[in-house]
């Protein structure tokens, strides 16, 4: 059987305009795990709230961060195949949850390089079901419905292997050195807190109370919460910070429903008026620099944290194409493939 591997992530839309925005929008919200409510609720939400108003403001956020290559979340992820593919000895592709470079795409064109067996690869540290659970569900049907001699496997979430950690802690170091901080926020993209329920296997652990985090289950598998503070942990106790001087957050709520706590732009505000005037930021939910990092984090985030009296503000860039990722990922991909 001949391998291949298709890395997936989150996806952009065409171009920074409202038109483009507004069609990559419809079919991301649209999805049921990460609007998860009844269909006609959903799409009395979606297309009679939200699309007739957020296209044209998100648009204007893309404007502000998009490349003369493209969008940044794109090339980056293109960059990172390019390298990736250089170090393994089978076909690479790379495929979009959303938008026009389709996960439906990315299977053909490694069926039509003759590959029989794929590792799906979703980018994404952490499990959720908006991020990985979509991406294999779907694959999945596509499987199904057009590729039934194909063979997957997906790639688990990576968020607490040590080799991982080892690579995300040497980024983050190369890239705070010589800056001056007094605290370091991880923030993470946020989900509703009835997403940890859902995926709660174990359907009574989750309390999201505080405790039910650093208590083992067998829930913590699909737990993002959990594994998203495990991250925060594990990269604190590899660089040796000390106790009180970095913590975790969640970022871009939508809605009024309750979301995983404490609230990023909140806690960078409060970090502020506390007197804290050197704030670093990294983003580990994200492999690659998107508009949640560059334009809600890099530029909304530094404007609050000035607005209450602070003074230098570092973005830590994520993962992208740096090069010690790329070797770990050519590594777990040979791994599968000799296995």
């Amino acid at each position: 059987m001949k391998k291949g591997v298709l890395l997936v992530n989150l996806g952009s839309p065409d171009s920074p305009t409202p038109k483009d925005v507004k069609k990559y929008l419809g079919e991301f919200l649209m999805d049921e795990r990460v609007i998860d409510i009844p269909t006609i609720a959903r799409a009395a939400l979606v297309k009679g709230i939200i699309l007739k108003t957020r296209p044209k403001q998100s648009a204007a956020a893309y404007q502000k961060i998009w490349w003369d290559e493209g969008s940044p979340l794109i090339v980056l992820s293109e960059r990172l195949q390019s390298k990736v593919q250089r170090k393994v000895d089978f076909p690479v592709a790379l495929a979009m949850r959303y938008g026009s470079m389709t996960i439906k795409k990315g299977l053909q064109e490694l069926v039509d390089k003759g590959v029989s067996e794929v590792l799906l690869f979703p980018l994404y540290p952490q499990f959720a079901m908006a991020t990985t659970e979509t991406i294999t569900v779907l694959t999945e049907e596509l499987r199904h419905a057009y590729f039934p001699n194909l063979k997957i496997e997906s790639f688990p979430a990576f968020y607490n292997k040590e080799d991982y950690i080892e690579v995300l802690a040497n980024s983050m170091k190369k890239h705070l050195e010589g800056k001056k901080f007094d605290h370091l926020l991880f923030s993470y993209h946020g989900v509703p807190e009835r997403h940890i329920r859902k995926s709660d296997v174990t359907k009574s652990h989750c309390k999201i109370d505080g405790s039910c985090c650093k208590n083992a289950s067998k829930a913590h598998e699909f737990c993002y919460r959990h594994q998203c503070f495990e991250v925060t942990r594990l990269v604190g106790e590899k660089l040796e910070l000390a106790e009180g001087t970095f913590s975790t957050s969640f970022q871009s709520r939508l809605g009024f429903d309750p979301w995983l706590q404490p609230y990023t732009d909140r806690t960078i505000e409060r970090f502020g008026k506390k007197g804290v005037k050197n704030m670093a930021i990294a983003t580990p939910a994200f492999v690659s620099d998107c508009l949640e990092t560059l334009e809600e984090i890099a530029m909304e985030g530094e404007e609050i944290f000035h607005e209450m009296g602070g003074e230098n503000f570092t973005t830590i860039p994520c993962l992208n194409d740096d090069q010690e990722w790329v070797d770990l990922l050519a590594k777990w991909i040979n791994n599968w493939a000799k296995a």
